[in-house]
């Protein structure tokens, strides 16, 4: 995403490049539906990106009951196993037996957005869940957020803790990561889910822009004054979606079937905010990586596979539509495609479609990739 001195990126060139399309295949429980617009204002992207980062929300009178027939992952405040990457601290789930898998979170959110997941892949798989650096219960570090450093961690994870081929499956933020990982790792990751993935295609028509070299005027003025200007607007910001009924709402605007919107969701999201850091990752997260997007590209990464992919698609996404999915099973032709009638995090919203779906996938594609792995 680029932006000259934009406090927030282009809605237009956002992270979820939001595309919309009304195709649905898979029915699930009936709700209604108002399809948001496909351009957000900056002003809603920082209120919806602040939420999910993590903040307080005090006296919540949402309920927590799980999903009836499917088991839930017991919240832990104390997490449950931590990994040092790098002199980080980094959080992750582990439960089950069998060839593993690997679940990557998305943007704000943390390994108990897995929670109806894990259990239930873990009949059949060795699941593991991880925390993404600078989000849920692994550390907030104070560093220069990229792409390249959860693909890096995620790699190293795999290498390290995980030890055998696997699978990497990923939602929004955690799709993306979870395509530049398997890029760099192909000899391990032998197919890559995406769950409403985020990232862009490449646009041939858009010149690069060509830096200029800085003057004194932009290096010592200019500069500095937009840096006060983003701290304070977005300072505002983060404060302003703290109000418990902001919070709320944002949630309910990706989750359609909002009945799994409760407490369980909303801790594990606010909880990381108590960090002294996590507003400080913030301010860089959304004035350096999200505003940083347009050198990594989804056709570029893609061009760099050859494992299975699966795309489960939540159709009524208001920020990451159908359309894209089709576009990427055009351009990437061993995938294959799911589509539900969910939100942004159809893993949360209809765990029991995505599970079977995931595991029928994983009972016939992946075997077969591995077992021609195991050839070479």
């Amino acid at each position: 995403m680029s932006s000259s001195c934009a406090v927030l990126p282009s809605a237009r060139t956002e992270l979820f490049n939001p595309v919309h399309e009304s195709r649905f295949i898979a029915s699930t429980r009936p709700f209604q539906c108002n399809r948001s617009k496909s351009v957000m204002s900056r002003r809603d992207f920082a209120f919806r990106g602040v939420a999910a980062s993590g903040l307080s929300v005090v006296g919540s009178s949402l309920t927590t009951q799980p999903v009836e027939g499917v088991e839930r992952l017991p919240f832990k405040p104390e997490g449950y196993n931590f990994w040092t990457w790098r002199g980080h601290k980094i959080h992750y789930v582990v439960q089950g037996e069998g060839p593993p898998v690997v679940l990557i979170h998305g943007f704000g959110a943390s390994a108990f957005h897995w929670r109806y997941n894990i259990p239930e892949l873990a009949k059949k798989h060795k699941v593991y869940a991880i925390d993404l650096l600078g989000f849920g219960w692994s550390e907030k570090a104070l560093i220069e957020y990229d792409a390249l450093v959860w693909r890096d961690q995620v790699v190293d994870f795999v290498k390290e803790i995980v030890k055998e081929p696997t699978v990497l499956v990923g939602n929004s933020l955690g799709g993306f990561t979870a395509l530049v990982a398997a890029a760099g790792l192909p000899e391990q990751v032998i197919g890559v889910a995406l769950l409403n993935s985020a990232g862009q295609f490449g646009n041939p028509n858009t010149e690069a822009e060509k830096s200029e070299e800085e003057t004194a005027l932009q290096r010592f003025i200019l500069k500095p004054l937009k840096e006060i200007f983003q701290r304070v607007i977005l300072g505002f910001l983060f404060w302003q979606a703290k109000q418990p009924a902001r919070v709320e709402s944002v949630l309910k605007s990706v989750y359609k079937n909002t009945s799994n919107v409760d407490d369980y969701l909303v801790e594990s999201i606010t909880m990381p905010a108590a960090d002294p850091n996590a507003g400080e990752v913030y301010y860089r997260l959304m004035t350096q990586f999200m505003t940083n997007q347009t050198k990594y590209t989804l056709d570029s990464v893609l061009s760099k596979m050859s494992c299975p992919l699966l795309l489960v698609w939540g159709d009524l996404d208001p920020w990451v539509g159908p359309a894209k999915a089709n576009r990427i099973k055009e351009f990437y032709p061993n995938t294959t495609l799911v589509n539900l009638q969910a939100g942004h995090c159809p893993h949360d919203e209809v765990p029991e479609l995505v599970n079977r779906a995931l595991l029928d996938w994983l009972s016939t594609s992946t075997s077969e990739a591995e077992a021609s792995l195991q050839t070479v």
